[in-house]
C-alpha cells in the first residue's frame, strides 16, 4: 500500500501545503495555544520552539504498540518540547527543559535525512512522530523532502492530542496512522495537571477528524499497521482521567470496532510525587475497572498492558547510552 503523500507529492499539493503551514508561523496559530508569535523570526510562545524542529532522539522504538513496532521497530522522532505540560510526563527530561532542548535544533533537510536514516539503515516498519502538534509545518516540509530521497514508509502521528484542526486537515493524505491520546474526559484535570485549557472538546474533535481521514485500523498479512487509528488511553490513579466517559464517547461517536490502547504504565514521574492525587501508581482495582468498561461499552479491538507495565516504558533521555538516543552516522 502506497502511502498517499507520495501522490500528493507528484501533484505539487505536498508543496502547497509545506509552504501554507510554513506561512503561519510568522504568526503561529499552529496549535490551540494560537500564541501568534513570529518563530520565522525566532520568536517563542509556550512551547518555546521557534522555526526550527527540535529533535531529541531518532531510534527504532520497541515499545509501541505491536501493530507500530512489529519485529523491526517502530522508526521514531522525539520531538523536543511541547505545547501541554503534563506534571507527570515520563519524557519530561525532553518536553519540559527548553533551555536544553535549543541545542538539538535541526533544519528540515536533516530531520527528512534522519527519516531515511529510519528507513534504509534501521529497517523500520514506519516513520513515527512523537510530539508532532507544535512542528506540524516542519513535518511536512521535511516529508516534502523525503520523498525524493526515497522514502515510501507510513508516517504516524503520535500525539497528546492537544491539536488544532486548522492543521490536523493540512495532514490529510500525508499521515498513514494516528496514534492520539484520550487523555481526559473533565476540563478541570486537564487544566490542573497539563495545563491545557479546553482539552476534552478539542482532543474529540480532533480525533474525530483524525478518524475521517484514516478510518479503523488496517493492517498488513503481517499484523502491521499500514493505515488508521488508535486511540490510547492513559489509566491514571483515582478515575482522574475519566474512563468511563471517555470509552463511552470512543464507542459512541466513532463505533465499538474502534482500536484502542488501554495503558496501565502509569508512573508517578516529574512533579507528580508532590501531588497527593498522582503520587501513587494505580492500583489493580482501577486496572481491572477500566477492562470491565471495555466489555461494558462493548469495545474489543486492541490492547492492554500488564499491571508490570509501569517499570517497562520509562525512557532515560539523559543517559547517552540509551537506544532512544541513538543517532545516525556522519
Amino acid at each position: 500500500m502506497e502511502p498517499r503523500y507520495i501522490a500528493l507529492y507528484n501533484s505539487g499539493e505536498l508543496e502547497r501545503r509545506a509552504n501554507r503551514l510554513e506561512g503561519r508561523l510568522a504568526s503561529c496559530d499552529i496549535c490551540p495555544r494560537e500564541c501568534r508569535v513570529n518563530r520565522l523570526e525566532g520568536e517563542v510562545g509556550f512551547c518555546h520552539s521557534g522555526r526550527f524542529p527540535i529533535v531529541s532522539a531518532v531510534c527504532a522504538h520497541q515499545g509501541e504498540e505491536p501493530a507500530i513496532s512489529g519485529s523491526r521497530g517502530s522508526g521514531t522522532v522525539f520531538f523536543g518540547n511541547c505545547n501541554m505540560r503534563c506534571v507527570y510526563c515520563q519524557n519530561y527530561q525532553i518536553s519540559q527543559n527548553w533551555e536544553k532542548q535549543k541545542s538539538k535544533e535541526i533544519d528540515c533537510h536533516t530531520l527528512a535525512e534522519r527519516m531515511l536514516y529510519l528507513q534504509d539503515d534501521l529497517d523500520c516498519h514506519n516513520i513515527n512522530f512523537v510530539s508532532p502538534s507544535h512542528f506540524v509545518p516542519q513535518l511536512v516540509r521535511a516529508v516534502l523532502e523525503a520523498v525524493p530521497m526515497g522514502l515510501r514508509l507510513p508516517i504516524v502521528y503520535n500525539t497528546s492530542s492537544y491539536d488544532s484542526i486548522v492543521s490536523l486537515k493540512e495532514l490529510d493524505g500525508i499521515i498513514s496512522i494516528y496514534l492520539p491520546d484520550l487523555r481526559y474526559a473533565s476540563d478541570k484535570w486537564a487544566e490542573k495537571f497539563s495545563h491545557a485549557p479546553g482539552y476534552v472538546a478539542r482532543a474529540r474533535q480532533g480525533i474525530k477528524e483524525m478518524h475521517r481521514q484514516v478510518g479503523s485500523l488496517m493492517v498488513d498479512e503481517f499484523g502491521l499497521a499500514q493505515r488508521g487509528l488508535i486511540v490510547r488511553h492513559l489509566i491514571l490513579p483515582k478515575g482522574l482521567a475519566g474512563c468511563e466517559q471517555s470509552l463511552t464517547w470512543l464507542a459512541r461517536e466513532l463505533s465499538p470496532t474502534v482500536t484502542v490502547s488501554i495503558m496501565s504504565q502509569y508512573l508517578p514521574l516529574h512533579w507528580a510525587p508532590r501531588i497527593p492525587l498522582l503520587s501513587r501508581k494505580i492500583s489493580a482495582a482501577e486496572n481491572e475497572t477500566v477492562l470491565q468498561l471495555l466489555n461494558d461499552v462493548g469495545i474489543e479491538n486492541g490492547w492492554v498492558q500488564g499491571m508490570g507495565a509501569s517499570e517497562d516504558y520509562v525512557p532515560d533521555f539523559e543517559w547517552e547510552g540509551h537506544p532512544f538516543l541513538a543517532t545516525p552516522k556522519t
